[in-house]
């Protein structure tokens, strides 16, 4: 009775959070063994958790990138670094998604702010709008994978799962997606005889690679100082800030700073120096000291725009996880997850074959769902199979999360869809189109993270 109502709610238009907690409230009505205040109680108690503290910070940290003019440092940064390749304007397009990733935590943040500079560049250039919309789309989705991920966030306190864990698993997946993604581009380059977009210049490369070892260089120069030499931890750290600072003021870098935000994270919660929420304050307050005290590029009229623009998405988000909290209750209360499970196990106790099938279940959801809601529904149905047949949560969380961005580059629900469909001034069929081709490394990077679990639970097993 409850999933007939849910379904009905849905296809009616409503909002899925309204049809999950509507669909519930009419339920207890119809039922009558339950008090209808517990849909208050369970969505209070849904959303009182420490974890999800760290989803308004996320979201403000990608805001205030997004609008301190950081999107334009790092495509400048990523167009010295591998511009000069065949099909350069791809590969920046790729490159500058990686390292925006590691400071929005969403794909729509990705493709809304880099993805605006990053069209209109190609487009620039000679490149078609179908090939520059494709690229875009593409690269997007590594917006929630690598570190930090705000469905991370979500599926943690979901599954009980830690999030400093999910972080880390996402890494070693989100360089692969960017290789098959380049040597997509590649193939594009060789197949149409595109050359590069800017000209070999030594001393920017240089400089690029000169940026790109200090990222590398400085975390492994404090661990050797913390660690092997016993040099106080905070003291070290704040040293080596300064010294940050200082050399990007000699040297004028591009883009360390900023790049720099993925580092301090997973940095500070692999060492213990701060939890995967205290680390989502640190992020903002990071992006603040950059975009109003360093770059001075961020007013405090924007930044209150940017704080109120970060309260209405995370009452929509929030909103969603409490409206599954009951809907995820009634369904276990009800007996249907149990119900689902047992059908599963008795038609396979494969591993192999359930991921085959939840694969193809999410990726059909997440056409329909925005990833949130995706998330908090599926996590109580699929998780406990999971458990059940072994199955590593941290390497589940991962798949789940890549299947549903996968679904935002589809219509009908698509959102990364719409976003660049406007940006580019395209029909949505078109659109749609465009993306088709950039499926082939999505769906082989979905495989090989599906069926190789090592490489996802390497670094959590090597911090964890």
């Amino acid at each position: 009775m409850l999933k007939i109502i849910f379904l009905f709610l849905m296809a009616s238009g409503l909002p899925v959070a309204i049809a999950m907690a509507g669909s519930s409230l009419i339920y207890l009505f119809w039922d009558q063994t339950t008090p209808p205040f517990v849909v208050i109680h369970r969505m209070v108690s849904g959303i009182d958790s420490f974890p999800l503290l760290a989803v308004p910070f996320f979201i403000l940290a990608g805001n205030l990138m997004n609008n301190a003019g950081i999107t334009n440092r790092i495509y400048n940064f990523a167009l010295a670094l591998v511009g000069w390749l065949k099909g350069g304007l791809g590969h920046v397009n790729i490159v500058g998604s990686v390292i925006f990733a590691g400071m929005s935590g969403t794909a729509i943040a990705d493709a809304a702010g880099l993805g605006t500079i990053e069209i209109k560049a190609m487009q620039d250039h000679g490149y078609s709008t179908e090939f520059s919309v494709g690229v875009t789309a593409a690269s997007a989705t590594l917006g929630p994978i690598i570190p930090p991920s705000l469905p991370f966030v979500i599926y943690g306190m979901m599954a009980n799962v830690s999030v400093g864990a999910l972080f880390l698993a996402g890494i070693l997946p989100g360089l692969l997606m960017a290789v098959l993604m380049m040597l997509t581009v590649a193939f594009y380059a060789h197949k149409n005889g595109w050359g590069s977009d800017v000209p070999f210049h030594w001393p920017r490369v240089i400089k690029a690679l000169a940026e790109t070892a200090v990222v590398l260089g400085w975390p492994l120069a404090l661990w050797l100082l913390v660690d092997k030499a016993g040099l106080p931890a905070q003291a070290t750290v704040a040293a080596g800030l300064v010294l940050l600072f200082g050399m990007d003021k000699v040297f004028k870098f591009q883009a360390v700073l900023p790049i720099m935000t993925p580092v301090l994270l997973i940095g500070g919660m692999t060492t213990g120096l701060f939890t995967p929420t205290e680390g989502a304050i640190a992020a903002c307050v990071w992006a603040m000291v950059l975009g109003l005290a360093w770059y001075k590029t961020l007013s405090w009229k924007t930044f209150v725009k940017v704080c109120l623009d970060t309260v209405e998405t995370t009452s929509t988000v929030l909103f969603i996880v409490a409206a599954a909290s009951i809907f995820g209750w009634m369904l276990t209360a009800t007996g249907v997850t149990a119900a689902i499970s047992s059908w599963v196990l008795g038609f396979t106790n494969s591993p192999w074959v359930f991921l085959l099938l939840a694969n193809l279940l999410m990726l059909f959801v997440g056409c329909f769902l925005e990833p949130t809601a995706a998330i908090t529904i599926l996590v109580p149905i699929l998780v406990p199979i999971c458990q059940k047949l072994g199955i590593d949560l941290v390497h589940f969380g991962l798949v789940m999360v890549l299947n549903l961005m996968i679904g935002l580059l589809h219509p009908p629900m698509g959102m990364v869809l719409f976003v660049l469909a406007r940006v580019a001034k395209l029909s949505v069929e078109r659109t749609t189109i465009a993306i088709l081709p950039w499926l082939v490394p999505l769906l082989a990077s979905l495989v090989i993270i599906t069926y190789i679990p090592k490489l996802v639970l390497w670094l959590p097993k090597m911090f964890f």
